[in-house]
């Protein structure tokens, strides 16, 4: 296939830029604007194959992404280009309203033009590729399910959903063949260093304080990026369109049981004391507006698609932790910030 994917040096979608370029094969262009989360680095394993292209594009420049559209003639065009960082949208939402909403019409605008000529098979697909933190929090018990009432808490999240419902509204408007993902929260290699899991992980190498918000009671669903990544290509696939597709790890864990399990496997890899390291956490005030819970029923892409987790959350920080210690080079001299 020819696909476009926005947002493709970050970090969930360098991992799909990797595995569409390097595993399957697809002749893939990669659009990303570079800010503080984008990295060429984490496309270094592609950037010599001749079925990859990167193109440096801000997505609400839609006289670029035309030229590049009608160009590259895509069948697929894989939507993961965002401000996602909640912290960061507290202190200065306008970006993420920029891109994440101006940013996301923009393209769906681009890709009606674009097939305003084709039908069918030859249609470029849009999949949209959103978060678990449109609907809000949940109680103790319960999950998010594809019929979940949108409740955002954030502006991160309520970009988010505002991005859901622009891309709903050209699948009902335009016949767009539109589909969506709403995927719950992502670990793994390449992360960007102000994620809750590569902030433990590097404070523990550097034997600061490990900042959890609050009473660190916050629960949370983890999904490794890899098993994402697979669940995006079985949408993508064979989704049907105009459809929502919820993806989850089916892995509960409080933000304390992460940092605990985390600084463990790093004490596991290093030879460091296990104790000295939890002696790390430190609890710190709450952010505004932090959710309490999220889960995933992700019980329609298992049984539509087949598709399910195939990393367990232990296996996948014991690969997390080995990646940043042997990638001392890609995390250095990182900016690191924020607290989960």
């Amino acid at each position: 296939m020819k696909i476009i994917v926005t947002g493709g040096a970050g970090f969930i979608g360098s991992a799909l830029v990797r595995h569409l370029v390097g595993v399957r094969g697809d002749q893939v262009l990669t659009i990303d604007k570079l800010t503080y989360a984008g990295n060429r680095a984490n496309l270094a394993a592609v950037a010599g194959c001749a079925n990859h292209r990167l193109e440096v594009v801000d997505i609400c420049d839609a006289e670029r992404l035309r030229g590049l559209l009608f160009d590259f003639g895509p069948d697929a065009l894989m939507h993961l280009a965002a401000e996602s960082h909640v912290d960061r949208s507290i202190d200065g939402p306008a970006d993420f309203i920029r891109t994440n909403i101006l940013g996301t019409s923009a393209l769906l605008e681009t890709v009606r033009e674009y097939n305003a000529n084709r039908s069918g098979e030859q249609a470029c697909r849009f999949l949209h590729v959103s978060t678990d933190e449109v609907y809000g929090t949940l109680g103790a018990e319960g999950a998010f399910s594809e019929s979940s009432p949108y409740r955002p808490n954030s502006p991160y999240s309520a970009s988010k959903a505002a991005s859901d419902h622009l891309v709903r509204a050209w699948r009902a408007t335009y016949g767009l063949p539109a589909m969506l993902t709403n995927c719950s929260n992502n670990y793994g290699p390449y992360q960007f260093a102000e994620k809750l899991i590569p902030v433990i992980i590097l404070a523990a190498l550097r034997g600061a304080p490990v900042p959890l918000y609050g009473d660190g009671q916050q629960v949370r669903d983890w999904l490794y990026v890899d098993d994402h990544v697979q669940g995006l290509v079985a949408v993508l696939e064979n989704g049907a369109l105009g459809r929502t597709y919820n993806i989850g790890g089916d892995c509960e864990k409080t933000n304390l049981e992460v940092a605990t399990e985390v600084l463990t496997a790093v004490a596991e890899q290093t030879d460091a004391e296990p104790g000295g390291l939890l002696r790390l956490i430190e609890f710190v005030k709450d952010r505004p507006g932090h959710d309490r819970r999220y889960a995933i029923d992700a019980s329609r892409i298992r049984g539509e698609l087949g598709w399910r987790p195939q990393t367990s959350f232990a296996d996948g920080i014991r690969q997390t932790v080995a990646w940043y210690l042997d990638h001392k080079d890609w995390w250095a001299a990182a900016n690191v910030q924020g607290v989960g």
